[in-house]
């Protein structure tokens, strides 16, 4: 193989490498833009079909700000795709150059080649060509030569066929990524748009909210302090779930490999084999409801419109739809139903030394002691009768440690 064609089957190997990755990067981004899409459509339907209810100012504002958001986080991620797609153009024009600049090349190497081969081709000057041989092995070896020019030349026509198929490809391929990053810029202008209108309407809700922002801080403290109660409720509850196991298992006297103690449980080897399990499965657990949006997400944060106000939650907050089922997200053991107040429950499920929480729960329909499955519906997550939302709050432990959902549940 010549220099020259070592340096174009190194150029073809790096744009095939660039050409292979900007794929992968673009198949993730749509990915994202599908879920994201997704998410801002169950966001509407759920305020659509709650539009007749009764809504505070600030909840319509924290609606409001969780679909700003998502409609944001899919401008961002629309607009990495059509810059993905540049990157995966320019590319394209770069190879199709080096393909045309080849192409033209092998074309002249065979017009020269068919060339030469009319001048010796006709029957005589072939038969000339053999009989002037000097002896037998001469003439075997001349009909060897002209055997391998006939390859040789059915070959190069080959390849020229299969980089005019190649060329054609590429071209066809480049018009259908140029359409694809036209239609994404199209749909990023209407997104723009639809932003720039629910902007508008959230700062004359924040206006509103700053004539009387005393109250609604007062609103947001109040809800805090009930989530802390119930956080207390949870965590006393978990504790009590671990002293209950580890005098079973000591009253039983199963063998342990870890020792327990008044705030982790006392594992037996299948209670350690189903925690591995679990830490296993991070990142990769099902939601703990078929259809939902995260509108709280774990651990302290600002609130989007009291700018003096922090909030904290223990758990994230999934808004779902009318009658949704919470379903377990793995195998485990109910070691608690807490009833939190009037109908709302919360499950508690044990894997291994982890516990899983599903709270806002209405009906429950496993009891204290039931061993479940991955998916295995738990309760029918309670719908508010004044505001209409359906809003499971889901919680994970290891022993009482809080850990954060999202590190956990499957691109949540």
């Amino acid at each position: 193989m010549s220099v020259k064609s070592l340096i174009t089957a190194y150029f073809f190997l790096i744009v095939g490498i660039a050409v292979s990755l900007g794929q992968t990067k673009q198949e993730e981004l749509e990915q994202k833009r599908a879920q994201l899409m997704l998410e801002i459509k169950q966001l509407q339907d759920m305020v659509a079909a709650t539009k007749n209810k009764e809504r505070s100012v600030l909840t319509e504002v924290e609606d409001l700000n969780t679909r700003i958001s998502a409609r944001e986080n899919l401008i961002k991620v629309t607009n990495q795709q059509a810059n993905e797609l540049t990157k995966n153009i320019n590319i394209n024009i770069q190879k199709i150059d080096q393909l045309r600049k080849e192409l033209d090349l092998q074309k002249k190497e065979y017009a020269s080649l068919i060339l030469k081969s009319q001048k010796s081709s006709s029957e005589q000057s072939r038969m000339m060509f053999l009989l002037s041989s000097e002896n037998f092995l001469q003439a075997y070896k001349r009909i060897q030569y002209m055997q391998q020019f006939a390859d040789y030349r059915k070959k190069t026509a080959q390849e020229l066929e299969k980089k005019a198929l190649e060329l054609q490809e590429l071209n066809k391929s480049l018009a259908e990524q140029q359409k694809e990053k036209q239609k994404l810029i199209d749909e990023n202008k209407i997104d723009r748009n639809q932003l720039q209108e629910e902007k508008k309407h959230q700062e004359a809700l924040m206006a509103t909210l700053k004539k009387d922002e005393k109250k609604y801080v007062a609103q947001v403290k109040q809800k805090q302090d009930e989530a802390a109660a119930i956080d207390r409720q949870i965590e006393e509850m978990i504790k009590a779930a671990i002293a209950e196991a580890n005098k079973k298992v000591e009253d039983e006297g199963k063998k342990t490999t870890t020792k327990g103690s008044n705030t982790t449980f006392a594992m037996t080897e299948e209670a350690k084999k189903l925690a591995r399990n679990f830490t296993g499965n991070k990142g990769k657990l099902p939601w703990p409801v078929e259809r939902g949006v995260v509108v709280t997400r774990f651990g302290a944060t600002q609130h989007p419109t009291l700018p003096n106000v922090k909030t904290y939650s223990s758990g994230v907050e999934i808004a779902t739809e009318t009658g949704a089922k919470a379903r377990a997200v793995f195998d485990g053991e109910v070691i608690a139903i807490l009833v939190i107040r009037g109908d709302n429950k919360a499950v508690q499920i044990r894997h291994g030394d982890y516990i899983t929480v599903y709270q806002n729960i209405g009906s429950v329909y496993v009891k204290k002691g039931d061993k479940v499955k991955t998916k295995q519906e738990i309760g029918k997550v309670f719908t508010n009768p004044t505001t209409g939302k359906a809003i499971l709050k889901f919680l994970v432990f290891q022993n009482t440690n809080k850990l954060n959902p999202s590190d956990w549940i499957y691109r949540m």
